[in-house]
């Protein structure tokens, strides 16, 4: 599976580039027969935080380790889902019908917006901005803080992180 990157040249007007995964996205929806559902709004809910969820029944590891590679790939041009996957990484040895819940909510949240893409536009504006969050031991689990941010030259998005 690759990245496509398409680029637009336009001369003496804007150089601009897409980066976008589009046949990707709807090759692992088809994937996990997930193309013709309903569209979800956001990639996570937030009422309902993950946790190691011991009551609910365990699932196929193999399956849920397949949907979490393939959206861990994802998260190369798809900042919106990166910190819902990584959450969701975290159960991969031990993944419950909850922990499967969610990753099926995230290729619902994919199927409404398979056609989005990352523009990079030339422009004379060369600001470097950083932003940063960080949740000071909020997740339950394991009681250790989560931070994450990214960075901006101008308007354009051109790093991102979420860790431990």
């Amino acid at each position: 599976m690759c990245v496509c990157v398409c680029v637009c040249v336009c001369v003496y007007v804007c150089v601009c580039m897409y980066i976008h995964q589009q046949k990707y996205t709807k090759e692992l929806l088809k994937k996990f027969k997930i193309e013709g559902a309903k569209p979800m709004k956001t990639p996570m809910h937030v009422s309902n935080p993950l946790s190691n969820d011991k009551a609910s029944k365990p699932i196929d590891q193999m399956i849920y380790r397949c949907m979490i590679d393939s959206l861990l790939y994802m998260t190369a041009s798809r900042p919106d889902i990166m910190y819902i996957v990584c959450l969701c990484a975290k159960f991969y040895s031990d993944p419950r019908e909850s922990h499967l819940k969610a990753i099926k909510r995230i290729l619902h949240y994919l199927v409404g917006i398979t056609n989005q893409s990352m523009l990079y536009k030339k422009n004379q504006d060369f600001w470097l901005v950083r932003y940063y969050d960080v949740d000071y031991a909020r997740y339950k689990v394991e009681q250790k803080s989560t931070s994450g941010g990214c960075h901006y030259i101008g308007r354009c998005l051109i790093s991102w992180a979420s860790k431990k």
